[in-house]
């Protein structure tokens, strides 16, 4: 059983910046992929970024690579993810998750975190 909790979220104008965190608790952390997720009202959840075990292997979806950074301090079970020059479209309730198989798909992460809201707005 793994638990995750996620914070750093809130409500930020365009252009800005938020750190969110996602600290886990339970089994071992570093054998867990940690992907970053995302669901907008009436939207449909979707991946954003994940990271494997040691952080040396990075995945984001296209609408955030150069904007987003995922990253990962293993000896304090925390994922983090940096997102610069926010926008509109990135308003969204922001989850985190852990996998030991999957990479972009939900249904492939068994551990969820019970979300943060961000909002960008001008």
């Amino acid at each position: 059983q793994v638990q995750l909790v996620e914070r750093g979220g809130g409500l930020v104008q365009i252009g800005g910046s938020l750190r969110l965190s996602c600290a886990a608790s339970g089994r071992t952390f570093t054998t867990y992929n940690i992907g970053w997720f995302r669901q907008a009202p009436g939207k449909e959840r979707e991946f954003v970024a994940a990271i494997n075990g040691n952080g040396r292997t990075k995945h984001y979806v296209g609408s955030v690579k150069g904007r987003f950074t995922i990253s990962r301090n293993n000896a304090e079970d925390t994922v983090y993810l940096e997102m610069n020059s926010l926008k509109p479209e990135d308003t969204a309730v922001y989850f985190c998750a852990a996998s030991q198989t999957g990479w972009n798909v939900p249904i492939l992460y068994a551990y969820w975190g019970p979300g943060t809201q961000v909002t960008v707005s001008s």
